[in-house]
C-alpha cells in the first residue's frame, strides 16, 4: 500500500529570502531513534521515567528501531487500542527531492506493550509527523537553538508536556549518519529521539492524553511547525 504524505517544505536563500514548496513523499524506509540524549544524566533520567512504568533498560545507546513506513500519517486523529498508549514529540529528519528536510513528529507507543517489548510497542502505533518541514542545511548550523515542545489535553485544558532544546538531544546530522549512508534513497525518514515528560501534579510523567499538540520552534527565524493530533481508543476485545 502507498502511503503519500506531502510537506511544505521551506527554503532559506543566502539573501535570506525564504520560498516554500510542496514535496509528495513516499515512505520507504522508517527509523525510530531511541535512548538519543546528549549526556549521561538526561539518558538515565529517560530510562528511570520508563522503568518505571516496567520497561527493560536499552541494550546499547542509542538504538535504531526499524518500523513499517506505513505508520506514519498527517492526520488530525489515530486510533490506538486501549488507552494506554501516548505520544512524544521528535526531530525529524526526511530524504525527498535530493535534500534533507526537518520537521516533527510524533514517536506515539503502546505503554503497556512496551514493558515487555520497546520494538513492538512502536510498531502497534501510528506515527504522527507535522505537514510542514525546513531544509536542514539551513538550521543544521544552530540546530541546538531549536526549540522542541508538546502539550497534551489533560483534565479539560491543555498542559505542557515536554519542553527543551535539541541541544539535549545528540547532533541529529550523527544519529542520521549512524544508519543512513552518503547517498540515502528517496523516502527515508527517521525520528531523532525526545525529552522527558513533565510529571503533572500527581507525580505522573509519561502518561496518556486524549489530545497531543507537538511543535519545533525556530528563535532565529521566528517561525514553528506545529501538528496537533487526538487518539481515539478502541476497546480491548477478549
Amino acid at each position: 500500500m502507498t502511503n503519500t504524505l506531502h510537506f511544505a517544505c521551506e527554503s532559506v536563500a543566502a539573501d535570506g529570502v525564504r520560498s516554500t514548496r510542496v514535496l509528495p513523499f513516499v515512505p520507504r524506509r522508517l527509523i525510530v531513534a531511541g535512548w538519543t540524549g546528549r549526556n549521561a544524566a538526561a539518558i538515565q533520567h529517560h530510562i528511570e521515567e520508563l522503568q518505571a512504568l516496567g520497561v527493560p533498560p536499552p541494550s546499547s545507546v542509542p538504538l535504531y528501531y526499524r518500523m513499517g513506513a506505513a505508520l506514519l500519517t498527517q492526520a488530525a486523529q489515530i486510533e490506538a487500542l486501549g488507552a494506554q498508549s501516548s505520544g512524544e514529540a521528535e526531530p525529524t529528519l526526511f530524504f525527498a527531492d535530493g535534500d534533507w528536510w526537518l520537521t516533527v513528529g510524533s514517536d506515539h507507543t503502546d505503554r503497556h506493550v512496551e514493558t515487555y517489548s520497546v520494538a513492538v510497542s512502536k510498531q502497534l502505533c501510528a506515527k504522527p509527523v507535522a505537514t510542514a518541514a525546513w531544509r536542514w542545511s539551513d538550521v543544521a548550523a544552530y540546530q541546538d537553538e531549536l526549540q522542541l515542545s508538546s502539550r497534551i489535553l489533560e483534565d479539560g485544558g491543555w498542559v505542557d508536556y515536554q519542553r527543551g532544546t535539541l541541544a539535549t538531544i545528540r547532533p541529529l546530522a550523527g544519529l542520521r549518519d549512524g544508519i543512513y549512508d552518503a547517498a540515502p534513497e528517496e523516502g527515508s525518514i527517521m525520528t531523532c529521539g525526545t525529552l522527558g515528560a513533565l510529571p503533572n501534579a500527581k507525580g505522573e510523567a509519561i502518561r496518556p492524553a486524549a489530545e497531543m499538540e507537538i511543535t519545533l520552534h525556530d528563535p532565529r527565524l521566528n517561525r514553528s511547525i506545529v501538528h496537533r493530533y487526538a487518539v481515539s481508543v478502541l476497546e480491548v476485545v477478549a
